[in-house]
């Protein structure tokens, strides 16, 4: 009987998710979403657990927001993974986390491919440990044909150290007449940006209740919509995800102009 039970409440929930979806999908749906996925610590601490046990229960929470994103029809979604100042947490924790790419991956990549699900990655790859590497390249190979979400992990980035290096590749391009500087304008800088393929993004969410960017596409959310909220990563569910774009969708997006 209970099993009959739990098994009617999960298919009440798909049904009421699937409406949800078809709901929102009636309006604009945004391109791109951006993530600041925090809080694991937190989540971990309120359970008397160890951090690296909130980091693994985020990784569950990637996968389901990655599978909705992709029924919703988001182009691109990308997750701050680890920042370029993540390496001063304590070295057991900086560890863990650079094995849930290879965990989370190899667990994930069969689904991701039959879903159609392209794999990239933004930052600085050459501090990245080996294994870690090697997990990201692996699956950006074997979904490099897909032409669905774009699930793109921002890993081991900085947004400051991106800007500056952007800076130091025009001034070389000007200095050896690649670039004349008169060229120059916004869409020509956003080219020499680690996110060059990808539209700004149009909604950040951040989880946990932190109101601020922590060096985060300072340059690409110029004027994308922010949606802040108090639940933790780990916490963070289907319905969150329907919510901020439903809250997406009832704002007016003027991009300095007025309607």
């Amino acid at each position: 009987m209970f099993n009959k039970f739990r098994l009617g409440k999960k298919q009440e929930h798909s049904s009421t998710l699937r409406d949800k979806i078809e709901e929102l999908k009636k309006q604009p749906i945004p391109e791109h979403v951006a993530i600041i996925m925090d809080g694991n610590g937190r989540w971990a601490k309120k359970r008397a657990l160890p951090r690296v046990a909130g980091h693994h229960e985020g990784m569950k929470v990637v996968r389901k927001t990655t599978m909705l994103a992709n029924k919703l029809g988001i182009k691109a979604l990308t997750l701050y993974a680890f920042s370029t100042e993540n390496w001063k947490r304590p070295k057991n924790e900086v560890e863990y986390i650079m094995r849930l790419p290879e965990e989370f991956l190899g667990t994930f990549l069969p689904e991701l491919v039959e879903n159609n699900v392209q794999v990239k990655m933004i930052g600085y790859k050459n501090q990245l440990p080996v294994h870690t590497l090697h997990a990201i390249e692996k699956a950006i190979e074997e979904t490099k044909d897909n032409n669905g979400l774009v699930l793109n992990f921002a890993l081991n980035y900085g947004s400051r150290a991106e800007i500056i290096d952007a800076v130091k590749q025009v001034l070389n391009d000007s200095k050896n007449g690649i670039l004349n500087e008169t060229e120059l304008n916004e869409d020509v800088f956003s080219s020499y940006l680690m996110t060059s393929e990808f539209k700004d993004p149009d909604l950040l969410i951040r989880t946990s209740g932190e109101i601020r960017l922590s060096n985060f596409m300072l340059w690409q959310l110029a004027y994308s919509e922010f949606w802040f909220t108090d639940v933790l990563w780990p916490d963070f569910s289907e319905n969150h995800l329907l919510e901020a774009i439903e809250v997406f969708q009832k704002r007016q997006r003027r991009f300095g102009g007025i309607l």
